[in-house]
């Protein structure tokens, strides 16, 4: 099945190269830290660290995807990293493009990180990781969180709920490829706890204690399989 998106070119994608600029950097820093500390974003093309006599270490890390550099600004800026706070940004040359922190991000802040707008995947490859998840997944839009487990189990969360629907109707039953070649037809569908919670908050009960209230753990255990 293919999707409606192509890779690349997202929904509102951002003008950024794929650079980010690491600034507040340890005088000891190795280019293995810097990778240590990104590679959870995306694939990572290089590393060139700037560490001069007199001048604050800086780096730049290039990732493959530019939407893997969006990630690591999001999530890393601020990072306490040994006895420094990191600075993560896009490179000047991308932030004076008016792109902002990255396409249509700008317009609805930075991601959470997490979000109630949750699918569960089944049936991944044995080799599939969650990068490749999140890869597959975007082509239905922007992908906050991801992660596999290793029963084939994976969910994925979004940063819009079009998006999360999007992937129920167009990416449930569609050919994955994890990074090593394997293939294999996943299922999508939405997590039924947070559907649930989703309406309890909107609900005048909002505010009473629920027995869902302290899911939060990256760990799941997923609902049933379901068959059509």
């Amino acid at each position: 099945m293919m999707a409606a998106f192509g890779r690349g070119a997202g929904r509102g994608g951002g003008t950024n190269d794929g650079r980010v600029y690491v600034g507040n950097l340890p005088s000891s820093v190795r280019e293995k830290d810097l990778e240590d500390l990104f590679f959870r974003y995306g694939r990572i093309r290089s590393v060139d660290i700037k560490n001069q006599r007199g001048v604050i270490p800086f780096a730049f890390v290039e990732f493959e995807d530019p939407r893997d550099a969006e990630d690591a600004v999001f999530g890393r800026n601020g990072y306490d990293f040994g006895d420094c706070r990191l600075r993560v940004e896009f490179p000047r040359s991308v932030r004076g493009r008016g792109g902002g922190m990255g396409g249509s991000r700008g317009r609805f802040g930075p991601p959470s990180r997490r979000s109630d707008f949750r699918v569960i995947v089944t049936g991944l490859p044995p080799s599939g990781s969650w990068q490749d998840l999140k890869d597959h997944m975007r082509e239905a839009g922007d992908v906050c969180y991801a992660d596999v487990q290793k029963d084939g189990t994976g969910v994925v969360e979004f940063l819009r709920k079009e998006d999360m629907d999007y992937a129920v109707r167009k990416l449930d039953d569609s050919k994955f490829r994890s990074h090593e070649g394997e293939t294999s037809y996943i299922r999508v569908q939405p997590d039924r706890v947070a559907a649930y919670l989703r309406s309890r908050s909107r609900s005048p009960s909002r505010n009473r204690w629920s027995p869902y209230a302290s899911r939060g753990s990256p760990r799941y255990s997923p609902p049933p399989r379901l068959y059509r």
